[in-house]
């Protein structure tokens, strides 16, 4: 978190966007620090809501969820997760959260600090891609994506650039 914050400090940076959950607000609060930006939290900006697998570790997923797994690999990647929101819930609602940032910020830079699913869901969602490429694009916790909106068009500028956190 402190790389990704020493690597913003010379970056112009507008306003600071957050999801509630406690490792984006940590990271954002890193960012922010080299700046004086109010922090702002937005409950859209969370993860995708996986219902009853929250809490169930990878191997148990398997075990219990199996069915489910299968069909979601097999299928366009948009069934609901049981009790949670499909990949295509998680990507309209970041990115009409997205949009409303956007519309606040026109000709700013901004900072939106979110979790994995929402960072891949938002990337499809932006370069027009269909939702199963998701498991197509990987980035890395603190890593740093940047997608230009200038002028209605959704450019993807950097992909989960990891430099920053490199030792050296």
């Amino acid at each position: 978190m402190e790389r990704l914050g020493l690597a913003l400090k010379g970056t112009k940076i507008d306003a600071i966007y957050s999801s509630p959950l406690k490792r984006a607000l940590d990271t954002a609060t890193a960012i922010a620090s080299h700046h004086r930006l109010t922090l702002q939290v937005e409950p859209d900006l969370r993860e995708m809501e996986v219902g009853e697998l929250e809490g169930v570790s990878i191997a148990d997923t398997g075990v219990n969820f199996s069915q489910f797994l299968l069909q979601w690999r097999q299928g366009q990647g948009l069934e609901k997760l049981p009790g949670g929101e499909s990949v295509a819930d998680l990507a309209n609602r970041l990115w009409a959260t997205i949009q409303a940032i956007n519309e606040r910020h026109q000709q700013g830079t901004v900072v939106v600090v979110s979790h994995y699913f929402a960072v891949v869901a938002t990337i499809c969602k932006a370069l027009g891609w269909p939702l199963t490429r998701v498991e197509r694009i990987r980035v890395q916790t603190g890593s740093i994506s940047i997608i230009d909106l200038e002028d209605r068009q959704s450019r993807l500028v950097s992909l989960g650039d990891t430099c920053h956190l490199r030792e050296g």
